[in-house]
């Protein structure tokens, strides 16, 4: 039977010759993550699974547990959450327990250091675990229960999903991104427009694309509802993972006939860098409407598991060089993990951020979801590269938050509004 990148990773995993929409399966797991939010209240669980027995996890090698949400410390409540992952991670010598300074921001941390490669199944404790869905891996997120069980049994249930197939053609304006591509993408089919099903990620633009904007892309594949984003392994793919680790892979391919709930096709021609307006990653608008809105911001957060990468710092560095951060505003960017604060650090980036009148923040998810390092107040607006903008998300309820790429982010820094990087880069 002809079948989908996401059914054939699938069917490898639960040891059957072929998956169909909708079966419910138990798959065999190649790794999985918690964090400390999510890994806590999975270890709980965990020894609910294994009480009264003398089994420990199924496989100290194939569980990541990475202290990056409330990190570093941000009070006794999140220091009391990170000694339970250290400690646990003791008892079961646990190969990838990474502590703050050495980890990150986990969507970041895990394909930077080769933890994840083409054809693997991969679960974590977090929605954005879809994020690698950029190197062909089948990768969705669970809740703490299901991460308990899996830490004790190696495998976890789940429903086949059907699969949109998504074709970008044309060619990007300029300033266009993987992110105004997923953000026009959720605008265009709405936050529940994919729900409970694989975004496959095709077509000439795609292939075009850096992994960052890739790893951006699938990072969202959430925010419409996707149970995964997916993007075939190619030639960049796996010159990205090579380097990384030596594990092997296994690249599939979506049969030519294989069977897609839906195809729906983008023209890259007519696609402007985005803004999504509160309170939903769906509120898109073109940056000529929201431009001319001369909505005005107190906070500019560049960073986070969407756009915290080397390639997002020096897009932001290529706007904020020779220019100042308005006075109004707060600009706060976060490198994703400690070796792209490093990469950042030595190619005179940090110091282009600081000149402008930015702060620089270690790897931390923090103001993302509201944590720390940049909460909102009432009636404050931010400009992010962040991945929600939920009511609330980043601080008081009656904050607001407007995504972008970081381009945008940064110009709307200097400017003070939100604002396309080409305002601020003819004055």
């Amino acid at each position: 039977m002809p079948s989908t990148i996401t059914e054939k990773i699938l069917a490898a995993h639960c040891d059957k010759k072929e998956v169909s929409p909708g079966d419910f399966i138990l798959a065999n797991l190649d790794g999985c993550l918690g964090n400390d939010i999510t890994a806590p209240i999975a270890i709980k669980e965990f020894y609910k699974v294994i009480h009264g027995t003398k089994k420990g996890v199924f496989d100290r090698d194939k569980i990541i547990l990475l202290p990056d949400h409330f990190t570093p410390n941000k009070d006794v409540a999140s220091a009391i959450q990170c000694q339970v992952l250290k400690e646990f991670s003791k008892k079961y010598q646990l190969t990838h327990y990474y502590e703050v300074g050495r980890c990150g921001i986990e969507h970041c941390f895990i394909p930077e250091q080769g933890l994840i490669v083409p054809g693997d199944l991969f679960i974590g404790a977090d929605s954005h675990t879809c994020t690698y869905g950029a190197i062909g891996a089948f990768s969705t997120g669970v809740g703490s229960t299901d991460l308990g069980v899996s830490m004790a049994l190696g495998k976890t249930w789940l429903k086949v999903p059907e699969t949109i197939k998504f074709v970008y053609s044309g060619k990007l304006k300029n300033w266009v991104l993987g992110k105004d591509l997923i953000l026009y993408t959720i605008g265009q089919i709405g936050v529940d427009g994919a729900t409970y099903k694989a975004m496959e990620f095709t077509g000439v633009v795609i292939k075009n694309i850096s992994m960052a904007s890739r790893f951006t892309i699938c990072n969202m594949a959430i925010e419409a509802g996707g149970k995964n984003g997916i993007i075939e392994s190619d030639e960049k793919t796996i010159e990205y993972i090579e380097k990384r680790t030596s594990r092997p892979l296994k690249v599939y391919k979506s049969d030519k006939n294989a069977e897609f709930s839906e195809i729906i096709e983008f023209d890259c021609d007519k696609i402007e860098p985005q803004v999504a307006f509160p309170h939903l990653p769906e509120n898109s608008k073109p940056i000529s409407e929201a431009e001319g809105m001369e909505i005005s911001i107190d906070q500019a957060v560049i960073g986070s598991c969407t756009n915290g990468r080397l390639e997002d710092l020096r897009i932001a560095a290529k706007v904020l060089k020779n220019q100042k951060v308005n006075s109004h505003v707060r600009c706060i960017i976060i490198p994703g993990t400690p070796q792209i604060f490093l990469n950042a650090l030595k190619e005179g980036l940090i110091e282009i951020f600081l000149n402008a009148g930015g702060i620089v923040s270690p790897p931390t998810c923090g103001p993302c979801l509201g944590g720390h390092m940049g909460i909102l107040g009432a009636g404050e607006k931010a400009i992010s590269t962040t991945n929600r903008n939920f009511m609330g998300r980043m601080g008081h309820v009656e904050s607001e938050v407007y995504l972008s790429n970081p381009a945008i982010a940064a110009a709307s820094a200097i400017e003070g509004n939100i604002c396309s990087p080409e305002s601020v880069l003819k004055n």
